[in-house]
């Protein structure tokens, strides 16, 4: 069924949790604003007008949903020991679900299972794969899929699982083979159990793509990313994008104002061109900083750039 164009997604990634880069509370990378967040905080960083202004912005922008990565930004009812100081209780993320799906947006959850990005699960990050590790996640996700009143997708991460990704983690843990095709299958079979569509990051298939297409279910949602300018086909990145419509994969392509003004817009023009409508469900744009007030320029423009890119969407 083609894609009809007043249901395309137009969606945000925006963060409640920002514990997803780093295991340590000095970050190690230097050279531009955001690094300084990335270290490990026992706190919520996070501010509450500069939140609501970004909704209302992305109201007036015309877009309409927006992906909320959650990590331990909540005080979850099935394992309260993950949150951190000042995490939202449950109930306050429910009015402000409500209070999302008020101003037209949907509100879709995400909680990153790639070991490289779940620092967020705080012990049980170095548990991973054990009985105890499968127990907190099966309990998180039936828990954010009933606190989300089951929403459209959820997102799962599952990106740059890779030994350079950890390597100035304090410790560094990555799965392999089948142990990864186990782990990745679970979260999927719990969250499409509950009637809600898995969502992941693909770069796995840049380096993976026979077993990637022997093995991804089509029901899996794919969101490839390119942050760059040059839309090349000999980058894998970029083919990506086209391996993924020639396998019949519904895609919802991911750009971002992190390294580029111009790439949301320029990735809109090429996958409208290079992917078929009826598996091109729509756009997110993931500006990849903290919500704090010294960032809100760049979360502003973020959400700029996909009103441009929409308003010359055919």
């Amino acid at each position: 069924m083609m894609q009809e164009k007043d249901q395309t997604i137009w969606a945000n990634l925006l963060h409640l949790s920002y514990n997803m880069w780093e295991d340590r509370m000095e970050p190690t990378y230097e050279g531009r604003e955001y690094h300084e967040d990335r270290g490990y905080r026992p706190f919520l960083c996070f501010d509450e007008k500069l939140w609501n202004d970004i909704l209302h912005k992305m109201v007036d922008a015309g877009m309409n949903m927006i992906v909320i990565d959650l990590g331990d930004g909540v005080q979850y009812q099935s394992h309260p020991e993950i949150a951190v100081e000042n995490a939202w209780t449950v109930e306050k993320l429910r009015k402000e679900l409500s209070k999302i799906r008020s101003l037209g947006l949907e509100p879709i959850p995400k909680l990153n299972f790639a070991t490289t990005h779940d620092a967020w699960l705080a012990e049980y990050s170095r548990c991973v794969s054990t009985d105890a590790y499968y127990t907190v996640c099966k309990d998180l996700i039936e828990e954010v899929i009933d606190i989300f009143d089951k929403p459209r997708f959820f997102h799962l991460g599952m990106d740059e699982e890779t030994p350079n990704h950890q390597r100035n983690f304090s410790y560094m843990v990555v799965r392999q083979f089948d142990l990864w095709w186990h782990d990745f299958y679970f979260y999927c079979e719990h969250v499409t159990k509950a009637g809600v569509r898995p969502w992941v990051w693909s770069d796995y298939l840049w380096h993976n793509p026979e077993v990637f297409f022997e093995k991804i279910p089509k029901s899996v949602v794919q969101s490839n990313w390119y942050y760059g300018e040059e839309f090349d086909e000999s980058n894998i990145r970029v083919k990506a994008y086209n391996d993924l419509e020639e396998h019949g994969y519904d895609q919802i392509p991911a750009s971002s104002n992190h390294s580029s003004p111009k790439s949301f817009g320029m990735t809109v023009d090429y996958c409208k061109q290079h992917i078929s409508p009826s598996r091109l469900l729509g756009f997110l744009q993931t500006s990849w900083r903290v919500t704090l007030e010294k960032c809100r320029q760049r979360h502003m423009e973020a959400v700029e750039q996909v009103a441009k890119a929409k308003a010359s969407f055919i």
